[in-house]
């Protein structure tokens, strides 16, 4: 796939016949060339219902479909990025309790990072939720970068409040290693933005 191919989705239920290569290497190209479609259709126009339909992707095709899609893919990666917004609003969608008690934990030790995630003071579940939907909405229709970052930020600030003991004075050794994993994925998102703004987030 070269850097100036611009295929059109027109229906984002399209990517569950997207999945059925058993040649790895179409396999490559289509999770490259589907998430390419998914921003590039998204971003084309003012279509707020498109924009909507986009969001809700793994209403429309299911969890699984969007992980068979991208999830194998690089973290910096167009693809790899999309995975993880995604996954990142459905944990907030599935866990609303466990990410508000982690982002509240890690409020108070990142406040830069707050910031610039944008949340309602204090924030709730339900504020986190939207939150996250907000960020997967600027993909479609603000600046990319900016929704990578934003969501780097909540990934950096959950993660501070996995790492913090609290009163329990002892971190389960399951939730520094889920804190590892959301902090990596920070990085992996603020490197996205980065290739985004110099044209090179494939």
């Amino acid at each position: 796939m070269t850097k100036h191919q611009r295929p059109v989705l027109t229906d984002p239920a399209q990517l569950q016949g997207a999945t059925s290569d058993s040649d790895p290497m179409e396999i490559v190209e289509a999770a490259h060339r589907t998430a390419a479609a998914v921003v590039g259709r998204g971003r084309a126009g003012d279509d707020p219902q498109l924009t909507d339909r986009l969001v809700r992707l793994v209403d429309e095709v299911g969890l699984s479909t969007v992980a068979e899609m991208w999830s194998g893919r690089p973290a910096r990666s167009l693809p790899g990025a999309l995975w993880r917004l995604y996954l990142l609003h459905e944990w907030a969608r599935r866990s609303p309790q466990e990410v508000g008690r982690a982002f509240s934990a890690g409020a108070t030790h990142a406040d830069v990072y707050r910031v610039i995630a944008g949340v309602a003071e204090p924030p709730s579940p339900d504020d986190l939720v939207e939150l996250t939907r907000r960020i997967l909405q600027g993909v479609f229709d603000g600046d990319l970068a900016v929704a990578l970052e934003r969501a780097a930020a909540f990934c950096h600030v959950v993660a501070v409040g996995l790492a913090d003991p609290g009163a329990a004075g002892e971190v389960p050794r399951e939730q520094v290693q889920q804190g590892a994993r959301m902090q990596s994925t920070a990085e992996d998102l603020q490197a996205c933005a980065r290739l985004w703004r110099s044209g090179a987030l494939v």
